[in-house]
């Protein structure tokens, strides 16, 4: 009788016991973004009246056929990785950063106290994925269609691109000249660790095509100028045509129209043309003035008037040297003939 009561109490005191312990974990499945950082947050009860000696977390793995558990200050690839955010009460949370795919598997944790040690029963599985972007076609033409990609094993978020590292504000569906560079992206949440960028590269025909004239206003006959083409394009435009509205004909090829000694025929309106593979676009027209400008018709009559001096210089001086030289023979030819008529009278 006495040895049945015994047994008795016995098998209620282990009874007791199993039920006082127990390991709980909020999310047992948790999938998270290869780079960035997971918490499992995990709750524990034993038995009132003993004291937690010790705590720790394990990671299952198959060796040589057969299930072992290895705690986590046992593997190097975790260390600095993994951070205990629980006490020896009842907080058995645990926090792994900078996640790698081969992070994934199953996680343990184990306490133990005065009289005995504890593994919790069930586990945490943790799915560790890496974002890949995909961008189809990777070259287009602007308004063709273009799709993105953002593949994940993670269901647990939607997905946020970025465009050259910027959040993206608009969806992209048929591409645009601005929609060129490169893109990325990650799971909401996570922003902070991205997928590898991608380029997409959209190609279109000259845009904003301009004229420039090297010299404003009125340009003196002469004088030279240069006109340049400049535009944006994808590729860059490798064909430069120039036309004038006085012509109506190409006048010249090449991205810089050069006019050395200008003429009032270079007068007119002129446009330029530039083509890549994809296109041809016409810039604005500008106008070319050529004439007289006012300090030229200066220095021309003061040229006039410099001329007109020495030319009635000269002609005074050729005078004046005339004069001296018909003089003397006059006076000569006159003094010989008073000689002559002194000499009658004496006779």
């Amino acid at each position: 009788m006495m040895i049945a009561v015994l047994l008795l109490l016995t098998v209620k005191s282990a009874g007791t016991l199993s039920a006082a312990w127990s390991v709980t974990f909020e999310n047992p499945d948790l999938c998270a973004v290869k780079g960035s950082s997971v918490t499992f947050r995990c709750i524990y009860n034993y038995t009132d009246g003993e004291t937690v000696r010790k705590t720790g977390w394990y990671k299952g793995h198959l060796k040589n056929d057969i299930w072992k558990r290895v705690e986590l200050s046992d593997l190097p690839s975790y260390h600095h990785r993994y951070e205990y955010l629980g006490d020896e009460q009842h907080n058995c949370s645990l926090a792994v950063h900078d996640l790698q795919v081969n992070d994934t598997g199953y996680y343990y944790f184990h306490f133990g106290t005065d009289t005995i040690g504890r593994r919790s029963k069930t586990s945490v599985y943790l799915t560790v994925s890496e974002v890949r972007a995909t961008v189809q076609p990777e070259r287009v033409r602007a308004g063709e269609k273009v799709t993105l990609e953002c593949a994940t094993s993670c269901q647990n978020g939607s997905t946020v691109w970025f465009k050259d590292g910027h959040p993206m504000t608009k969806t992209l569906s048929w591409a645009q000249a601005e929609d060129t560079g490169k893109y990325s992206c990650t799971v909401k949440g996570h922003e902070s660790v991205q997928s590898h960028p991608v380029a997409l590269d959209v190609q279109y025909s000259p845009l904003n095509v301009s004229a420039e004239v090297s010299q404003a206003g009125l340009l003196s006959v002469g004088s030279n100028v240069n006109l340049t083409c400049n535009s944006a394009a994808n590729p860059e435009a490798d064909n430069y045509t120039w036309y004038s509205s006085s012509s109506r004909l190409q006048v010249a090829s090449g991205q810089v129209l050069s006019l050395p000694s200008l003429e009032v025929s270079h007068s007119g309106v002129y446009l330029c043309q530039a083509g890549n593979s994809v296109g041809e676009s016409n810039s604005t027209a500008v106008l070319l003035e050529v004439g007289e400008t006012k300090i030229n018709r200066v220095i021309l009559l003061v040229g006039i008037g410099v001329k007109v001096v020495l030319i009635l210089f000269l002609t005074l001086i050729i005078i004046w040297v005339r004069k001296g030289w018909c003089h003397p023979a006059g006076d000569s030819e006159m003094d010989s003939h008073d000689y002559e008529n002194m000499k009658m009278r004496n006779r």
